[in-house]
């Protein structure tokens, strides 16, 4: 299974999300960012329909192939922005996640 990270940082006089390097559009604060990725992380698990798509990779080559549907993705959310507040944790709440074992609001 591969895996998704959607990561918060501040981009364009605001915030956003970031995965693979490609941002989100901008938000006004790290919280609304925070919530577009969280809301885009639990969508890329849902499953849809077997579909055959069609990708460009990036030597320009084009592929075409089935994509199983229930192929879903792990998607974690990086957030460094705020430590995690379990008792003797360390980490960031982007080692904690999902956010059911971060006890941040």
């Amino acid at each position: 299974m591969s895996e998704v990270t959607y990561e918060i940082v501040e981009h364009d006089g605001g915030w956003a999300y970031k995965v693979d390097g490609v941002f989100s559009e901008p938000f006004p604060t790290h919280a609304a960012a925070l919530k577009a990725a969280e809301t885009a992380a639990a969508e890329q698990k849902t499953p849809g329909e077997t579909e055959v798509i069609e990708f460009e990779d990036t030597k320009g080559k084009w592929h075409t192939e089935t994509a199983r549907g229930s192929d879903r993705p792990a998607t974690t959310v990086k957030d460094k922005d705020y430590p995690c507040r379990q008792p003797g944790c360390a980490r960031s709440c982007a080692g904690c996640w999902p956010r059911s074992l971060c006890s941040r609001p």
